[in-house]
């Protein structure tokens, strides 16, 4: 595994037809310490932080079977519509305080158009005058090209949409829209000048192999933010019965995708308060990034306790209260 490491470290970049057989099968220990090293080797010490705020929460015409806000399941969801700008202007400024890199406004349903567009582009426009040193996100659906240019406009540079899955398994999971959905969404967010933040949820079902196609699809459209989400199991949802991954095989999923995409944040989300001590391991087996606080349906961990967490394993974080010279 460590041999692997370095053929990474000095340029090898694994494809499709290249026998995953030590990725899948390895001792675990060696896997996720070739992990790390390519880590420190090809991204360095700095780990980032980022935090993401429900803008409209429920009611989603969309059935992916892992979300609680679709309209087909049957959950308890908070409903509400998109607040006003001020909201967001002060939870980005308590993010920012916090010394979190990222700030994103995410929305349920198919994509933000009309009044909650607007409502966005001037909570945007707020937060990005009044905090310039926060980089800021936004996951709004499958939005038009001309929509995402003026978010690019009102101070956003990154966009988030997740694939999910595999291409295999992605009709599984959802039938409202497609993949090819999804990856034009990637070329839409790219036309307008917007970086892509794009991974998806493990734990649905899917096999190792659509995890590996998934992990060397975001290298192929060289993804260089890659969310990982370990699915927590919703009540009345259809993946309410799923069993939980083990903390085993979430740490070689991670140590996976740090192998396939070696220079990208591999971001941890949903899933990670399974972990003893806020799960330092993932970020010593491939890990380099991860959201903070709460997440939009399931509890995160609090931002004051992760800070302390990754200083204390040697990363780097942004200064609480800096308001220049974030990462990009």
């Amino acid at each position: 595994m460590i041999h692997l490491a370095e053929e990474i470290i000095n340029g090898r970049r694994l494809e499709q037809s290249d026998d995953m057989t030590l990725l899948l099968e390895g001792e675990l220990e060696m896997l996720c310490e070739g992990a790390d090293r390519i880590r420190k080797a090809l991204c360095g010490e700095r780990a980032e932080l980022c935090s993401i705020i429900n803008g409209r929460s429920g009611c989603c015409s969309e059935n992916c079977k892992f979300c609680a806000q679709s309209l087909h399941h049957h959950t308890v969801c908070e409903t509400y519509a998109f607040p006003e700008p001020e909201e967001f202007v002060k939870g980005c400024g308590h993010m920012e305080e916090m010394g979190v890199d990222r700030y994103s406004i995410v929305t349920s349903g198919r994509a933000v158009s009309g009044a909650d567009l607007e409502k966005s582009i001037a909570a945007y426009t707020a937060m990005h005058k009044q905090y310039p040193g926060m980089i800021l996100c936004a996951s709004h659906g499958l939005m038009t090209v001309e929509d995402m240019k003026r978010l690019k406009a009102a101070g956003v540079s990154m966009y988030h949409t997740n694939v999910e899955t595999s291409e295999r398994f992605f009709p599984s999971i959802c039938t409202s829209h497609t993949y090819t959905d999804k990856l034009k969404q990637i070329r839409r967010a790219r036309e307008a000048g917007l970086e892509v933040c794009s991974g998806g949820i493990l734990g649905m079902g899917e096999t190792w192999q659509d995890r590996i196609d998934m992990a060397l699809l975001l290298a192929k459209l060289e993804i260089m933010s890659i969310p990982l989400n370990f699915l927590l199991p919703i009540p009345g949802t259809p993946l309410a019965g799923q069993p939980l991954l083990s903390e085993e095989e979430i740490r070689r999923i991670v140590a996976l995708f740090r192998y396939i995409n070696p220079r990208a944040y591999i971001r941890i989300a949903a899933g990670r308060v399974r972990f003893a001590e806020g799960g330092g391991i993932l970020f010593a087996s491939g890990a380099n990034a991860t959201l903070t606080g709460d997440m939009l349906t399931t509890t995160g961990n609090h931002t004051a306790s992760d800070r302390a967490l990754l200083t204390g394993l040697g990363y780097v974080l942004k200064e609480t209260g800096e308001t220049e010279g974030a990462a990009g």
